[in-house]
């Protein structure tokens, strides 16, 4: 019922401006509020949307204020802030981060991971496209491929996550939790510094054992939750 008036609503107050996106679980789109004339964006998927239903009730400047979602039958809208900067993903096609600029922006997407964790959700998909550097704040986006950790739970009930930043839990193995998200932070920083995969070449000094221990194969190896890897940031 709920989602059959918002699609109706939004269809009367809102223009589409551009397709941002579009994949076999749907779409993402730039839309336009007709009245006002602000952007947002407009997520149309078909999964869970539990992570963006407990995201209604949070405010961090370092993750998209999420407005209204609805679901039916599997399919869900979700109306949330549109986040106008640069995409981490284009800038580094072009340039690296300074150790300084490293450190303050992982720390804003640590307080982002922070918010996630504590809520019980996993992000799975941190990595340069789904970062978006609006003036001095990082903002993390995109949680088509979050969940929520369940209890005793022995692996992930789909596969999701970006190859070459997804932990190996996240291939089946066993159930992703706040450390896969760690570990793709720690490919993030690495990244970030070197342009390159720590396989293929690990960022110099105190920056490289962060990443070296984030990364570790064993969940338990890494740091034991986000906040212990701001410390050492």
């Amino acid at each position: 019922m709920y989602y059959t008036w918002l699609s109706e609503a939004l269809n009367q107050d809102f223009e589409s401006v551009k397709l941002l996106k579009e994949s076999p679980r749907g779409s993402v789109t730039l839309v336009r509020h007709r009245e006002s004339g602000k952007k947002f964006v407009l997520r149309s998927f078909e999964g869970n949307a539990e992570v963006y239903q407990k995201l209604l009730n949070y405010t961090c400047p370092n993750l998209p204020q999420i407005y209204e979602v609805a679901s039916e039958g599997g399919r869900n809208l979700v109306l949330e802030e549109y986040i106008q900067g640069d995409n981490m993903g284009q800038m580094l096609r072009e340039t690296l981060f300074s150790p300084k600029e490293t450190r303050r922006i992982l720390r804003q997407l640590g307080t982002a991971l922070w918010v996630l964790h504590s809520m019980g959700a996993i992000h799975r998909d941190v990595k340069p496209e789904n970062i978006v550097l609006r003036g001095n704040e990082a903002v993390l986006i995109d949680f088509d491929a979050a969940r929520i950790y369940k209890s005793g739970g022995e692996n992930d009930t789909q596969v999701l996550g970006t190859i070459g930043y997804a932990a190996p839990e996240q291939y089946g193995f066993s159930q992703s939790d706040a450390c896969s998200d760690i570990y793709s932070l720690g490919i993030l920083m690495n990244v970030m510094l070197t342009g390159k995969h720590p396989s293929n070449q690990l960022a110099p000094g105190r920056f490289g054992r962060i990443v070296t221990r984030c990364t570790q194969i064993t969940p338990r190896k890494r740091y034991k939750n986000v906040l212990r890897l701001l410390d050492e940031l």
